[in-house]
């Protein structure tokens, strides 16, 4: 069975840069929640920010393209996205794990 343009997709996000310390993990939650996406969003050690995200292919298009401007005081050089095939897609509130 194929899955239909509908339904949610789940898929990582790596981005790097001056994205630590700027607000970036808020930026991003205030938009997925506007666009009632599941998921979290967190700093990493190597200093970038990771997020899994549920919801649909243009929903998460439209995210991405907001992490790739940023907030104002961040500087966003890379974004790496993959699609996770494994794993039970989030539900629930798009939330900011703590570092």
């Amino acid at each position: 069975m194929v899955p239909s343009s509908t339904s949610p997709l789940t898929e990582s996000v790596k981005v790097t840069g001056r994205v630590q310390g700027v607000g970036f993990r808020a930026y991003v939650q205030h938009f997925a929640k506007r666009m009632q996406l599941s998921g979290f969003v967190e700093n990493r050690p190597d200093g970038s920010v990771y997020l899994e995200v549920t919801g649909s292919e243009s929903d998460l298009d439209s995210l991405v393209r907001l992490i790739r401007k940023g907030p104002p005081s961040s500087d966003v050089s890379g974004v790496e996205r993959k699609k996770l095939s494994s794993g039970v897609p989030h539900k629930g509130p798009f939330e900011i794990r703590r570092s």
